[in-house]
């Protein structure tokens, strides 16, 4: 039983006081118990004990009291897919999963690629609770030729570039966006699986050829792209991120790049550390992603990519689909992808932390500060005078992942499945925006 005052979710205090609750921030190493205390959109005052008339009490006792986790990839569907998810739906399963920043995709439809489709996408985004923020593509409606153009994009709100979903098969394309990225101080994230080496997507090649009989989605696909591309950002002094890498050869070709000199930063999906291949026998197409799940090999090499800090970010490639589009006979025609805001907390705790690999703020600052980082947010950190996103959870506490989500999905392979760790509360800008019931 939690012993808090009960708050009203529809009034907006000025004053919030966080009481006795473990206090963690990546950023400066802090992790003691203390107090936190909110006026308005700020942190004021931490302490070991604070008194303030009037502030309303959340009693954090045996909970963490940790920034508001930042994730760089997540697909919201808006416009066009909002069967799938919307802005503010996937706005709602961010405040559940303990997320106050998120960057989306641009693979909509129509992709944002213009900066009138842009502009409706960030209007859309304003509304929410959350700091949602998007990405535009890499070239003109994914058509993996013609560049969009990235300073007016830049000046209209976009943060970064991708073509996530679409690996960009023409070098030359990838160097001239490369250089473009350099030059407005942005970077550009791609997914790397070379369609030429690949059979059926969201199959790794072993169950694929053991299991289904045919031709899968290969390891070589996305490591001998990851080594072209992170060569050609070395050669242009340009920042290329690699997104939800899974390969043990990936983590190795990124961290020469690295060792090189090159900008070069890479995510993992918490689906990649935590299940290999075998859960599409048991979970079917809610375990259908890009890139695969892969074998036990591939998902140590990541936890120990995490370890050795050459993976730098946990991103959730949030995926949300309907369950009529997954929930077909033919596995091969369900499209792939999972909805991961609300489970990726709990998946790190129990998959990284609980094993030992890591401790409690080495994963908070994958998920807070190092994404943060990469595109300057005013987020990711406690600290006096900083941003009041917060969120507050149990991290020993075990629950069982229902299939009741706040987003519009729930097509989670992770569903039934025993984890640490649970959301209390998430806090941004101040505001409670979500609260266990």
């Amino acid at each position: 039983m939690l012993k808090m005052k009960l708050i009203n979710l529809e009034s907006e205090f000025s004053m919030l006081l966080i009481k006795n609750g473990r206090v963690v921030d990546p950023k400066s190493g802090f992790d003691q118990v203390a107090d936190v205390l909110v006026d308005g959109k700020k942190i004021i005052k931490i302490a070991d004990s604070i008194e303030e008339a009037g502030a309303e009490i959340i009693d954090a006792t045996g909970f963490v009291v940790a920034p508001g986790l930042v994730d760089i990839h997540v697909h919201f569907r808006e416009p066009g897919q909002t069967h799938k998810e919307d802005i503010h739906t996937g706005a709602l399963a961010a405040a559940a999963g303990g997320f106050t920043s998120v960057v989306m995709m641009a693979n909509t439809s129509p992709t944002i690629s213009d900066v009138k489709t842009l502009k409706e996408v960030l209007a859309s985004a304003a509304k929410e609770d959350v700091h949602v923020y998007t990405n535009a593509t890499v070239t003109k409606n994914f058509d993996g030729q013609h560049l969009t153009n990235f300073k007016a994009l830049l000046e209209n709100g976009a943060l970064s570039f991708s073509d996530d979903g679409i690996p960009l098969q023409s070098t030359k394309v990838l160097k001239e966006a490369l250089g473009l990225a350099k030059a407005n101080n942005t970077f550009v994230a791609v997914h790397e699986e070379d369609p030429e080496l690949n059979g059926i997507l969201g199959f790794n090649e072993h169950i694929a050829r053991d299991k289904f009989h045919f031709c899968g989605a290969t390891g070589v696909a996305e490591y001998s792209m990851i080594a072209r591309d992170v060569m050609i950002a070395y050669d242009r002094g340009a920042h290329l991120h690699i997104q939800h890498l899974s390969k043990a050869e990936s983590v190795k070709v990124v961290e020469f790049a690295q060792q090189l000199g090159a900008n070069v930063t890479a995510e993992a999906a918490p689906q990649h550390f935590s299940k290999t291949e075998d859960l599409l026998l048991i979970k079917g197409s809610a375990a259908k992603m890009n890139p695969p799940l892969r074998t036990e090999k591939d998902r140590l090499a990541v936890i120990e990519g995490l370890k050795s800090g050459v993976i730098s970010v946990i991103a959730t490639d949030h995926a949300p689909h309907h369950a009529d589009e997954k929930n077909v006979d033919d596995i091969t025609k369900a499209p792939s992808g999972m909805t991961g805001l609300e489970t990726s907390l709990s998946l790190g705790l129990t998959n990284l932390v609980a094993t030992g690999d890591l401790t409690l703020s080495e994963l908070l600052a994958k998920m807070t500060i190092n994404p943060s980082s990469m595109y300057n947010f005013d987020a990711g950190y406690l600290a006096e005078n900083g941003p009041a996103d917060i969120v507050i959870f149990a991290d020993k506490e075990e629950r069982i992942v229902s299939d009741h989500f706040a987003s519009k999905a729930s097509n989670s392979p992770f569903i039934g499945e025993k984890l640490q760790g649970v959301v209390k509360y998430t806090i941004c800008d101040g505001k409670i925006v979500y609260q266990a019931s």
